[in-house]
Formats: C-alpha cells, sequence, structure tokens
C-alpha cells in the first residue's frame, strides 16, 4: 500500500507529548488475568466498592428522556449542588467529570507558553492538561512529608511567574489535607489558585467533608476555584460528573467555551438522585473511613511496606526491601489484587492501595502476608 504524507502537520506541542496513562477497563484486566470480575480484588483506582445510592439506580432506571440532548445549563443539578453546597446557583458549572473542568480552566485562562505551577507527586492531569494546551509546566516538588514547600513555591512564583496553582486536599496520591494556613498564604500570592477535593469527603471534618471544603468561600475571592467530584464519594466513577465553584468574573467565558452538553443525562440523573440520598451516601463514607483506619493499622505491621497517613480512601505505602513494581504485579497474577505502582521518579519504590471493603481487605492481608516470601 502507497504510503504518503499527511495532508497536515499535527500542532507542535503536541508531537513530543507524552499520553496520559489511565486504569485500564475493568473487563481488560479481568480477561488478561484470566479471572471472573467477580474474583478481581480492585484497589488501584480509588473508586467506591459500594456503587451508587439505590436512588441513583432508581432514578437511572426510570429515565423519561434518554432520547433527548441534555441541558446545556444543567440547572436542575445545579440547583440541587446549590442547596448542597451552599455556593448560588451562578457560580458553579458541572462537568464531565472534575477532569474536564481542569481541562476547561486551563483553555479559557492559558495563552500559549505560559507557564503553570504544580506540586508533585500530585495528580498528573495538571500537568497533562497544561501540556495539551500549550502551557508550561513548573515543578515545585513536595517535600519528603509530602508537604508543600513554601518558600520554593514563592522562589518560583517570582522567578517564573505562573498565572496557575493546582493543588490538591487531600492530596493524591499520599491523602494529606492541605492545611488552613497554608492556603491562605497561597491565595495571597499573584496567581489563580485551584484546589481539588475530589477525596474532601472522606477526610471526616464535618458530615461529607463539609467542614474541610472552601467551596463556600469562592465567590467572595476572585482567585479561588475549588472542584469536587461525584466519583469518589457517591459511587459514580463510570458516568463522569463533576461539579465546580468559580469565582463571577470567570464564569461568562467558562459558559461559551465549554461543549454545550457535557453532562449527559444519565449522569445529571444520578447526581441528582445521590444529592437526595446523603444518610445512605454518608454511611458508605463512614464504612470505608473505618476501614482505613483498620488497613492503616494493619499495614503497619507488614515488615516491607511503610504506609503514610491517609484522609482519603487510599492509602500510599514505601515498599522497602521488595521491587515495588514486583509486588504489585504478583498481587495482580497470583492473586487477583489490582493496586496501583507509579513508575515516576518519586514513586518507583511506593504502591497506592484504595480502601474497599472488609473481605477486600482480608483478601489483601492474606496476600500481603506470602507475597513476601515468594518474591
Amino acid at each position: 500500500m502507497k504510503t504518503s504524507s499527511p495532508p497536515v502537520q499535527i500542532a507542535r506541542h503536541l508531537q513530543d507529548m507524552p499520553p496520559y496513562t489511565p486504569i485500564e477497563p475493568f473487563e481488560v484486566l479481568s480477561a488478561r488475568l484470566g479471572r471472573a470480575p467477580q474474583e478481581i480484588v480492585k484497589l488501584d483506582a480509588n473508586e467506591n466498592p459500594y456503587g451508587p445510592s439505590s436512588r441513583a439506580w432508581q432514578a437511572l432506571a426510570e429515565m423519561d428522556f434518554p432520547h433527548i440532548y441534555p441541558d446545556p445549563e444543567s440547572r436542575a443539578l445545579r440547583s440541587a449542588l446549590a442547596a448542597f453546597s451552599g455556593v448560588p446557583e451562578q457560580n458553579l458549572l458541572a462537568g464531565s467529570g472534575a477532569d474536564e473542568l481542569i481541562d476547561l480552566v486551563l483553555r479559557v485562562v492559558l495563552e500559549p507558553q505560559e507557564r503553570v505551577l504544580v506540586c508533585p507527586p500530585t495528580f498528573s492531569m495538571y500537568a497533562f492538561d497544561t501540556r495539551l494546551n500549550a502551557g508550561q509546566v513548573v515543578d515545585v516538588h513536595r517535600k519528603a512529608d509530602f508537604s508543600l514547600d513554601l518558600d520554593a513555591i514563592h522562589a518560583m512564583v517570582s522567578e517564573q511567574r505562573p498565572k496557575i496553582l493546582f493543588l490538591t486536599s487531600p492530596n493524591n496520591p499520599d491523602g494529606s489535607l492541605l492545611p488552613p494556613e497554608t492556603l491562605e498564604e497561597l491565595l495571597r500570592l499573584p496567581l489563580l489558585v485551584v484546589l481539588d477535593e475530589a477525596y474532601i469527603e472522606f477526610s471526616g471534618l464535618g458530615r461529607l467533608g463539609n467542614g474541610a471544603t472552601r467551596l463556600r468561600e469562592v465567590p467572595g475571592r476572585d482567585n479561588l476555584i475549588v472542584l469536587r467530584t461525584f466519583s469518589k464519594w457517591a459511587g459514580l466513577a463510570g458516568l463522569r460528573v463533576g461539579y465546580g465553584a468559580f469565582p463571577g468574573w470567570l464564569m461568562p467565558t467558562l459558559w461559551k467555551a465549554k461543549q454545550p452538553y457535557n453532562v449527559n443525562v444519565a449522569a445529571s440523573t444520578a447526581a441528582i438522585a445521590s444529592l437526595q440520598d446523603l444518610e445512605f451516601l454518608a454511611a458508605n463514607v463512614e464504612r470505608l473511613r473505618s476501614e482505613r483506619t483498620r488497613l492503616m493499622a494493619a499495614l503497619k505491621e507488614v515488615p516491607f511496606l511503610n504506609p503514610y497517613p491517609s484522609q482519603a480512601n487510599f492509602i500510599l505505602c514505601r515498599v522497602m526491601g521488595v521491587d515495588a513494581a514486583a509486588l504489585k504485579n504478583d498481587l495482580a497474577v497470583r492473586y487477583g489484587i489490582l493496586v496501583r505502582y507509579f513508575n515516576a521518579p518519586r514513586l518507583q519504590d511506593h504502591i497506592r492501595i484504595s480502601v474497599g471493603r472488609p473481605e477486600d481487605t482480608d483478601r489483601l492481608l492474606e496476600a500481603l502476608s506470602t507475597v513476601g516470601r515468594l518474591s
């Protein structure tokens, strides 16, 4: 077959950009391991093992108009979110997961080659979307305990003048909360602060984390954005629905730039139903917080693991005396247990374990009691 040169060139900033590496679909992993899905313990993507509420299931089954395009302004969902969060509807925007909103903010704020400050190890989508939008990533690495290096951040802001700073609380992958005084100091910097609270509901500070969220502060500040998601606490990861609170000056441009039907009917329906079933979902969150305590205590007894304190639904562990990548592979192949391994310089000797059900913890601990001897 004759080959020819392409009719156009790929955008220069994308030609050498590395792809994002997502977790593979459950059915693909099941086939690869030769195990039925029900035989697999999936602790690699921070999903909620209890799934959606019964009201969400019922609402999905009874949807009236799945054949009609969704409301481009997600008005019913934003009204429910306003009642839930205490943030005015005019400051709220829903998205296809918080991931879409990360990309949208960068798309409307960033000019080519402008800089974005991130603090790795952290959620890698911040850097990925910055590069996708022709921006430059400026890294200020966290300290050994995963706390922020404030002196280095101040120096980098002065030298490089980044336009946006992304923060996560609790941080992914270590689960640490951002101290309130630290955020206040960073909000005094001359940039836009995007605070990602994907796991805030597991922090235990108030009902569903509402004692720790900074959502309600957004309308009174010009330089703060707060993002949240239904993926973790509400068990809707597969439906992709998130939301954010944004300062008023930014909202008109966000409305203009977003995709018109970005939140599908099923996602919106399930999210609204979830907000009507908070007692059920809060109970599931408490189950996971209780299991996190149990899992943490047990992991501390594993001689080759050093777990870090976490306020999220996962626990990051340093692996000592055993190859971390091999450990991850052994757990999957021999035991059907999936955990996350990060092939990044700071995390090559670490694995991250999502908090599951008690029976998931039992299988993991049983495997860890033998896998170290087999490696």
